[in-house]
């Protein structure tokens, strides 16, 4: 998976976004500030359509309307507006016209300035996107790719906001718990990390190891000029590979991983091997 899957594009010259605080609004009003925040919001360099053909297959999304904007179109959003919703859907959706076998995951985990009325424009969209793709809640145990394949489903929505309820093919949040290290150090990272997979629950979620680094002000406020990936990720991404590369998956194993600037390293090729030590083992079972 990739960390704020959305932000390999964000739009300068628009207004701060809603999930900033009030006085970073205010110095955003001088156009060097929009530039900084640029460095720091980007989490990923490429496009929806790359990251599937380099083997992502979980997305992490925030979306939001654009405040004073007439109509109720939403954008992704990190600090600053990335692309309308509906294009990226739209460019997912073209992938999965062309691998009918492949399966994603999409999780809409924070909304902003969002009421009922922007929620039913945007589940309308992911249903007028996917359409009989939409794979239904269902028991997680049951949902194999055997299953998916069957059905003819390749896109399961995890929708953070009540309204799911109203719709089977919106799966709960609670069913994709990602919980987070917020942290600048990797060694509190990665012990992190270790911690919350003794806590996963051991059936009926699926479960999100965020392998990231969350930059604080004063990370942001001492290393203006060189952002998120020349301050934070460059240098930690080799010790994140190495933890990932000692996991299992399976049950108490680890599910999706995510990590900024999927392309930076081996990431998603690692992630995806470890897919073989659960092919040895059932191996070795029978």
């Amino acid at each position: 998976g990739s960390h704020d899957s959305f932000s390999y594009w964000v739009d300068e010259k628009s207004p701060v976004g809603p999930d900033q605080a009030t006085a970073i609004k205010r110095l955003a009003r001088i156009s060097l500030v929009k530039k900084i925040m640029k460095k720091w919001s980007v989490t990923q360099n490429l496009t929806f359509k790359e990251q599937l053909e380099g083997g992502i297959r979980y997305f992490d999304l925030r979306v939001s309307s654009k405040p004073g904007e007439i109509g109720q179109e939403i954008y992704f959003i990190h600090g600053l507006f990335g692309i309308k919703v509906w294009d990226g859907l739209k460019e997912i959706n073209t992938f999965l016209e062309q691998h009918p076998k492949e399966v994603i995951f999409l999780d809409f985990n924070h909304f902003y300035a969002m009421d009922d009325s922007h929620h039913f424009f945007l589940i309308n969209r992911i249903h007028s996107a996917f359409g009989s793709k939409l794979c239904s809640v269902e028991c997680v145990e049951y949902v194999t790719l055997q299953y998916m394949w069957e059905k003819k489903h390749q896109v399961l929505i995890f929708y953070h906001y009540p309204l799911y309820q109203n719709y089977p093919f919106l799966w709960p949040g609670n069913k994709m718990p990602a919980p987070w290290a917020n942290t600048t150090n990797v060694h509190k990272l990665l012990q992190f990390l270790e911690t919350t997979l003794e806590e996963r629950s051991r059936y009926g979620t699926f479960h999100v190891s965020q392998a990231i680094l969350t930059p604080r002000v004063k990370t942001i406020a001492r290393h203006l000029v060189r952002g998120l990936k020349n301050t934070l990720v460059h240098r930690n991404l080799p010790m994140i590979l190495n933890w990932v590369k000692a996991q299992k998956p399976g049950v108490m194993g680890v599910n999706i991983i995510t990590s900024d600037f999927v392309e930076l390293v081996d990431f998603a090729a690692t992630v995806i091997a470890l897919n073989d030590l659960l092919l040895e083992d059932d191996e070795s079972a029978t």
